[in-house]
């Protein structure tokens, strides 16, 4: 970038020079003698404010405006050519667009005032010709709207940025929590099995602990998974999850009351964000199941197909209340309905009628082979 911006300030440089010399040459031309140098030297001033604008861009734009008036007074009272020339006019241009681009709004409105004010005072070093203040006056419009509307598409650019970095930001929060709430609530759960095998049977805390220790294990493994996921370019948490055969691992690792796995015909295949979102519904759903309700006879986990949706319902039959408490708090249930709702879905969670909670998530699937058109 450094190098771009060298390149286009010798480029500005060169085209300064050039417009210089041509109106040095005109001004000789016409009233001969040494009547360039002023014009010259002025012009020259304010282009090299222009070249070093980036070192501080109001102040080399309030620099280039004195330099203007003054220059605007001195061809009015020693009778020279009129003022602001050319090279001068083209050298404050790139200033005010600079500080109509880069400046917060009140300086940048005060820099353009300025080059208002020169534009109107420069009557004042003239006579009969009109074509200086003309010339001045569409160079001041055209740097203030260049400088206006590169400061909207950056504004917009960086808006963009933020959003992506946000939606980002929680990608990672919902991927993170899934991942950590699952396995440690799994690893706290056989540590505290294996404080009742301890005083009840000794002899199987060795077991228990080799359970630990294998959940400690998938949660190191799945973690490293998330992280590998964030370095990998153009990566997306919903490619880490193949589709109906995870679900089995996923309930075959489930460390809580029994349960019973239920997968449409066949070998279905859905799109990488669904059967992402999928697992990730039954995962939460079971981790509610292992902390809200331990004293669950049985875990239901259905997933069907039904035209060009798919409906997943993960549902318990725990005591009703007030034996086991309300569910309506934690991230848990937010991530799920984020997700569900991202991809034009709903999701429903609440207590069934005969007892029991149940999560049930509808997610269209788009026309294909993964779904039905």
């Amino acid at each position: 970038m450094r190098e771009l911006e060298r390149w286009a300030d010798a480029g500005l440089g060169v085209a300064f020079a050039v417009v210089l010399a041509f109106w040095a040459y005109q001004i000789g031309d016409s009233w001969g003698g040494g009547y360039w140098l002023f014009d010259c030297a002025a012009g020259a001033v304010v282009c090299l404010l222009a070249l070093v604008r980036r070192r501080h861009r109001l102040w080399t734009a309030i620099a280039g405006l004195a330099v203007a008036g003054v220059a605007i007074l001195v061809a009015r009272f020693a009778g020279l050519p009129a003022e602001p020339g050319p090279g001068m006019t083209f050298g404050l241009s790139v200033l005010i667009g600079s500080a109509a681009r880069v400046l917060p709004v009140p300086q940048a409105a005060g820099v353009a005032a300025g080059g208002l004010a020169v534009v109107l005072g420069s009557p004042l070093a003239m006579s009969t010709h009109a074509s200086a203040t003309v010339l001045a006056g569409v160079a001041w419009l055209a740097a203030l709207v260049t400088g206006v509307w590169q400061r909207v598409l950056e504004d917009r650019r960086r808006d963009a940025a933020e959003r992506v970095r946000r939606n980002e930001r929680l990608e990672l929060a919902r991927e993170l929590h899934d991942v950590v709430a699952h396995h440690v609530t799994c690893v706290v759960l056989q540590a505290q099995a294996a404080r009742l095998v301890a005083r009840k049977a000794p002899e199987r805390v060795a077991g228990s602990l080799a359970d630990i220790e294998l959940a400690g294990s998938d949660a190191l493994a799945a973690t490293r998974r998330v992280v590998g996921l964030l370095r990998e370019p153009g990566g997306g948490a919903s490619a880490a999850f193949g589709p109906a055969e995870r679900l089995g691992e996923l309930v075959g690792r489930f460390h809580g009351p029994p349960v019973s796995l239920r997968l449409p015909d066949g070998e279905p295949v859905w799109p990488s964000q669904v059967a992402g979102t999928v697992y990730r519904v039954v995962q939460e759903s079971l981790t509610n199941v292992s902390r809200h309700a331990p004293h669950a006879g049985s875990v239901t986990v259905s997933v069907a197909q039904r035209g060009g949706a798919l409906a997943v319902e993960v549902a318990d039959d725990a005591p009703p209340p007030p034996a086991r408490p309300h569910r309506g708090g934690g991230y848990g249930l937010v991530g799920m309905r984020e997700r569900v709702e991202a991809l034009g879905g709903t999701l429903a969670a609440g207590p069934r009628p005969g007892g029991g909670w149940s999560v049930l998530a509808t997610l269209p699937l788009p026309p294909g082979p993964g779904g039905r058109s």
